[in-house]
Formats: structure tokens, C-alpha cells, sequence
């Protein structure tokens, strides 16, 4: 009988995510300033679509509402789309907030 890894690190993948549209700019080390299209936020990373460019293990300072900068680190890319895992959990009271300033007619910037 084939025995099954055990993982000792929670998959934090398995958070909801909260779809969104959201327009926003990362600093990148080599590219400097980059146009970034949210598509998803967890507390725990989000995902970006038109991501040529990035690649697996970059690391981008984002700007989001509410929590302000934090840094992302690439975990995957795949036709286009990049998933970032956040340098640290964000709060559930400030992810709240951060959903709520990110929803159509909250002033957050809107992807066009």
C-alpha cells in the first residue's frame, strides 16, 4: 500500500478568496514599477492576471488598500496568471476593510 507525504505545513491555498477587479502598481527589483490586475485576495496572497513578465520566486511590493505596501512572493505562474503569497497574513478586520475599500464605488482604483 502507497503511504500518502505528510505534510507538516498547513496549505493555506485552501482560504476563500474573494474575487475582485482591482487596478494596482508593484515595485519589482529588476523592473522597477510595474502595472499589476488584481483578480482574487486571500489573507494569505492574491492573483494577478496579464503577468508577463514575472516569474515564479519574484518578489513584488504591492500597494492595497488598507494594509498599504506589502511585499508578495511569486509560489506559481501559468498563461498569463501569477499567485502571490503575502510576506505576512493579513488581519481578518483589516482584510475586511481592504475587501470593502476594493468593491465598485469605494474610490479604489478599478481596472479598465
Amino acid at each position: 500500500m502507497q503511504q500518502r507525504a505528510q505534510l507538516f505545513v498547513t496549505d493555506l491555498r485552501q482560504s476563500i478568496r474573494q474575487p475582485v477587479d482591482y487596478a494596482t502598481t508593484g515595485e519589482h527589483p529588476a523592473r522597477g514599477e510595474i502595472a499589476l490586475h488584481v483578480r482574487n485576495v486571500s489573507p494569505q496572497g492574491f492573483l494577478v492576471d496579464r503577468a508577463e513578465g514575472l516569474s515564479r520566486a519574484d518578489r513584488v511590493i504591492v500597494r492595497m488598500p488598507v494594509v498599504g505596501r506589502i511585499e508578495g512572493c511569486c509560489a506559481w505562474t501559468c498563461g498569463g496568471r501569477a499567485g502571490f503569497q503575502f510576506e505576512r497574513i493579513i488581519r481578518p478586520d483589516d482584510f475586511a476593510q481592504m475587501i470593502a475599500a476594493m468593491q465598485p464605488g469605494s474610490g479604489a482604483r478599478r481596472a479598465g
